[in-house]
């Protein structure tokens, strides 16, 4: 494996799971590259001020900070406890105060209890995961009925172009693989926002339980 081969495999392992002081630095960077994302999915989830809400893979806690901002109680998981780290050093105060709660764990195992969340949005996530059914089938288990769910994607398209993405094991699924996946767990898919720009674009699905 030559240098550049090494550096984009270190990165992808990076962005799947950040690590130490290159995880930090990756989180950082994530806030940054993902903000017009970030603020988009949380503005299409419209958190209310009663309402329990939930990141998952909140990576360096910017959806954490917008969600502090409209909702009642936020709940974070994240599988990095360099990421847990950061958002506990970010958020102290917030978490002393009992309006943030930050949980280890993955996707496909939510540390939460059933019908407990009213609001999720999650972005960047489903690459790095293998069981698509088994993660979405969690998301509807924790939000109660009625709730909101918002999955933000790259474009799939583009990121099949992107050579350190395919080379790294993104799982990179079609859309209508995701929407297929989204409706057998039971979230109905409401609302299809396409973000176009720089980069490899942006799909929010804003989905909802019945």
């Amino acid at each position: 494996m030559g240098l550049r081969e090494s550096f984009q495999a270190g990165l992808a392992r990076q962005l799947g799971h950040p690590n130490g002081l290159r995880g930090r630095i990756v989180g950082a960077m994530l806030n940054r590259r993902n903000r017009a994302a970030v603020v988009r999915a949380v503005a299409a989830l419209r958190p209310g001020g009663t309402e329990t809400a939930l990141d998952i893979g909140f990576g360096g806690g910017l959806g954490l900070s917008l969600l502090l901002r409209e909702a009642g109680e936020v709940h974070g998981v994240d599988i990095s406890v360099t990421m847990l780290e950061r958002a506990r050093k970010t958020f102290r105060r917030e978490i002393a105060a009992g309006r943030l709660v930050v949980h280890e764990g993955s996707m496909t195992a939510l540390p939460l209890a059933a019908a407990s969340v009213d609001a999720i949005v999650s972005t960047n996530t489903i690459y790095f995961v293998d069981d698509l059914d088994a993660a979405l089938t969690e998301v509807a288990r924790v939000l109660r009925p009625g709730g909101r769910f918002v999955l933000g994607i790259g474009d799939p398209e583009a990121m099949n172009r992107a050579e350190m993405l395919t080379r790294n094991g993104f799982r990179i699924r079609p859309l209508e693989h995701v929407e297929a996946a989204l409706a057998r767990a039971g979230l109905e898919v409401r609302a299809h926002e396409r973000l176009a720009g720089r980069g490899l674009g942006f799909h929010l699905l804003v989905t909802g339980r019945p």
